[in-house]
C-alpha cells in the first residue's frame, strides 16, 4: 500500500476534524474522499501531505511516516490546492520554472520535464502569456502542471474542478485519468460532486463529520444502497406505511420530496403512489451516489462551511 492511515486523528478546541480514520490506498489508484465541505477530507489531505500534524495516530505516505519524515513525503508528492497558487504575473512556464527550481530538478532536465508538464495539460501554445490571462480551467490545469513537474509518485487533488464549467471541468477529468493511465501516478482527490467521484474514482471513501461512514468502488457503494429509487412530490405521503413494505429498504426527505429506495421498483410503483396520496411529480431512476450518501447519512451534501477551511489552512499557514 502506498498510502496507511492509522487512526489518524486533529482535533481543534472545540471540534474533532478527522476522527480516527483508517485507510489503506494502492499505488496507481485513484481514490476519492467524497463528503461536504467541513467534513473532514482536506484536513486529512493536509496531514498527508505534511501540511498538518496529527493529534493522534499517524500515517504512511510512500513508505514515510508523515510524524518523522516529512522531507521525504514532500518529495514524493505534489499537490494542487482549491484555491490556484500560481504567480500571475509570471508566464506559465516562468511558474513551472521556478516550481522545477525549488523542487531540485536537475539543471539538465528543466526544460524536458517543464515542455512535457505543458504539453500533458494543452498548455504549449499558451506558456509563455502570463498567468492573469488566463481562463479558470487553463488555470487549473496549469497547476495540474506543476504538481507533476518533479515526477511524484503520489498527486493529491483537493477540490480540482471547484468552481468550474461542465465543459472545463469534463476536460479536467480527461487530463486526471491521462495521468494515472499514462504517468502511473497514484491520485488521491477530496470533492463534494459526486458524479466526479463515480466517473474518476476506482474506490470512493465517504467522509462526514470527521469520519468514514463507508468505503467501496462507486458500483459497490451503490448497490448497498439498492437497485432503484423511487423520488416524489406528495401533499401527504403515509412514509410510516411505506416503511414497512417489504421490498423498501429506506424512505428519506429530500428537498422536499420523498426518496424511496427498493427493490423492482417498476413492478411496486403503483402500490407506492397509493400510499403517496396527491402526487405532482414522480421520478423512477438507478442510485446515485447522492443516494447513497443520503441513505447512509441520513442527508444530502451541506452547505458550504467554512469552518475546515479556516481551522486547518490557517493553521498551517501559521507554522
Amino acid at each position: 500500500m502506498i498510502i496507511r492511515t492509522f487512526g489518524i486523528t486533529k482535533k481543534y478546541k472545540n471540534l474533532t476534524a478527522v476522527d480516527h480514520i483508517d485507510l489503506s490506498i494502492e499505488e496507481g489508484e485513484i481514490f476519492g474522499l467524497l463528503g461536504p465541505n467541513g467534513a473532514g477530507k482536506t484536513t486529512l489531505l493536509s496531514m498527508l501531505a505534511t501540511l498538518l500534524p496529527p493529534t493522534e495516530g499517524t500515517a504512511t505516505v510512500n513508505g514515510y511516516d508523515v510524524r518523522r519524515d516529512p522531507g521525504k513525503i514532500r518529495s514524493s508528492i505534489g499537490m494542487v490546492f482549491q484555491t490556484p497558487s500560481s504567480d500571475d504575473i509570471l508566464t506559465g512556464r516562468e511558474n513551472l520554472y521556478l516550481h522545477a527550481l525549488m523542487y531540485g530538478v536537475p539543471k539538465e532536465e528543466r526544460t524536458k520535464r517543464i515542455e512535457e508538464a505543458l504539453s500533458l495539460v494543452d498548455l504549449t501554445e499558451r506558456a509563455g502569456d502570463l498567468v492573469k490571462t488566463y481562463s479558470g480551467g487553463m488555470r487549473r490545469r496549469l497547476e495540474l502542471a506543476r504538481g507533476l513537474l518533479h515526477r511524484p509518485k503520489i498527486l493529491f487533488l483537493d477540490e480540482p474542478t471547484l468552481g468550474l464549467d461542465p465543459q472545463t471541468r469534463q476536460h479536467i477529468w480527461d487530463y486526471i485519468r491521462r495521468l494515472a493511465e499514462e504517468e502511473s501516478v497514484t491520485i488521491i482527490i477530496t470533492t463534494h460532486y459526486m458524479e466526479e467521484a463515480d466517473s474518476l474514482c476506482d474506490r470512493v471513501a465517504i467522509i462526514d463529520h470527521g469520519s468514514v461512514k463507508a468505503l467501496d468502488s462507486p458500483s459497490g457503494l451503490k448497490m448497498k444502497v439498492g437497485k432503484s429509487m423511487i423520488k416524489a412530490r406528495a401533499e401527504r405521503p403515509d412514509i410510516d406505511s411505506i416503511k414497512r413494505l417489504p421490498y423498501v429498504a429506506g424512505v428519506s426527505l429530500e428537498e422536499g420530496a420523498v426518496a424511496i429506495t427498493l427493490t423492482e421498483a417498476g413492478a411496486h410503483l403503483q402500490e407506492i403512489i397509493s400510499y403517496l396520496g396527491v402526487v405532482s411529480y414522480v421520478e423512477l431512476r438507478e442510485p446515485t451516489l447522492n443516494d447513497v450518501f443520503l441513505h447512509i447519512t441520513g442527508k444530502g451534501i451541506r452547505e458550504e462551511s467554512p469552518q475546515e477551511w479556516t481551522e486547518a489552512y490557517v493553521r498551517a499557514g501559521s507554522g
